[in-house]
């Protein structure tokens, strides 16, 4: 983990002297998968799902919305793997392109070029969190990440120095075009998406190593998770003389998003049995409860209404987000935080109790939305009308049991 961090460090800050050392290196295509772009590729597709689902956006004049989360998971999860692809194919242009423009073939340096190059856009993807500037972040990054594979095509693929803008313009133009089509089929999928700077929190500089229970400390484990399923596919590939097995594959995917462990979410029936019969002081109405698979991983949901017939509304929302909980916990580690005011209202997202909680309220209306993450697995919300935040903390509190939550995400059992 020590050794990725540098590298992402290194080829960032000084990239000059980086490329020399990543062209020299001896590689291969699964090393670099799995010691790299499988772990850096995956931050914006985390931060994706962490905005889209328990930040949300705000919209003028109409307040903040937030994908649910099955679509989220979709989103994420989809574009994480599609990103992958894409990678893959960027490489392979511009190993195909080499020859054109002077450089010399070579299908393991090609893909050094395309990852190290997107360094700059992968890690500027974690930026979607922060609110109003991330844009701009991430956009600067992005753009940085052209200036990289500027500077290192002429190491990796031993193109002339005065070919190099050329070389890097052509590949910028297929690599956008190859964005285009991956974002397209992600659209057609999930139908919506909104797309957020973190830092490595619990670093002990004097022993080199993070501290137990930190954000970082959850990052390295998911890190570690990752590079073992990303062996366990290059020891498949081996077995096969060919392409790895889907079972090596699909735990891949499950050390990405399911920290290492996968977890089937609640039944219907057993979230549905979390939505008490009165709440607040106003008895339910109505009642939901799904589960759903998302690119194989199960996540599930149950909502109700609860109202006194005379205007006074409260709804109740509780997301099991099952497999993809490795996720959730690694919300820590981006170090949310956003807090914002407005004549007659607020709202702010902040850690309280080791959970990550977001609360909005807006007294012209009199109603407001109070929401936490428990155990790191379960989303539980209640929105609407009310004397003030107070009351609805309240009436969460008093009425969902957030402990009994939390010891089922302590006591899961993996799937199977």
């Amino acid at each position: 983990m020590s050794n990725l961090v540098t590298r992402v460090q290194n080829i960032l800050l000084t990239p000059r002297t980086e490329w020399p050392v990543i062209a020299a290196e001896p590689e291969t295509t699964a090393g670099l998968y799995t010691r790299y772009i499988l772990i850096v590729s995956a931050l914006g597709p985390i931060a994706m799902f962490l905005k889209s689902t328990l930040i949300g956006t705000s919209i003028p004049f109409m307040g903040t919305f937030r994908m649910g989360m099955g679509a989220g998971l979709t989103m994420a999860v989809l574009s994480y793997v599609l990103g992958l692809v894409g990678i893959f194919l960027f490489a392979w242009v511009i190993n195909a392109l080499a020859p054109t423009f002077g450089g010399q073939k070579d299908s393991v340096q090609a893909l050094k070029a395309a990852a190290y190059g997107a360094t700059g856009a992968w890690v500027g993807g974690v930026a979607q969190i922060v609110p109003w500037v991330g844009w701009i972040v991430s956009l600067a990054l992005a753009i940085y990440s052209i200036y990289l594979l500027y500077l290192g095509l002429p190491h990796t693929m031993k193109a002339p120095a005065d070919k190099a803008a050329g070389y890097t313009a052509v590949s910028i133009i297929v690599a956008i075009l190859l964005y285009w089509v991956i974002m397209a089929i992600v659209g057609n999928v999930a139908a919506r998406g909104m797309f957020g700077g973190a830092g490595y929190p619990g670093i002990t500089s004097s022993s080199g190593h993070f501290e137990k229970g930190s954000g970082a400390a959850a990052l390295e484990e998911w890190a570690k998770n990752m590079e073992a399923a990303g062996k366990a596919v290059e020891d498949s590939a081996k077995q096969n003389n060919g392409p790895p097995s889907g079972a090596a594959i699909g735990a891949l995917v499950g050390a990405a998003v399911g920290g290492g462990k996968a977890v089937d979410a609640l039944s219907s029936e057993e979230i549905k049995a979390y939505l008490p019969e009165t709440l607040g002081g106003l008895p339910r109405t109505s009642t939901s409860a799904s589960r759903n698979a998302a690119m194989g991983f199960q996540v599930a949901e149950a909502k109700a209404d609860y109202g006194d017939g005379a205007g006074k509304n409260l709804q109740l929302e509780i997301n099991d987000t099952g497999g993809a909980h490795g996720i959730l916990a690694l919300a820590s580690w981006a170090n949310i935080e956003e807090e914002k005011e407005w004549q007659g209202g607020y709202e702010k997202t902040y850690r309280a109790d080791g959970r990550i909680v977001h609360e909005r309220w807006d007294s012209g209306s009199g109603s407001g939305e109070f929401s936490v993450i428990v155990g790191n697995r379960f989303s539980v919300e209640i929105s609407g009308n009310a004397a003030s935040m107070d009351e609805l903390k309240a009436a969460l509190a008093t009425g969902v049991n957030l402990a009994a939550l939390e010891n089922v995400a302590k006591s899961a059992k993996p799937a199977g």
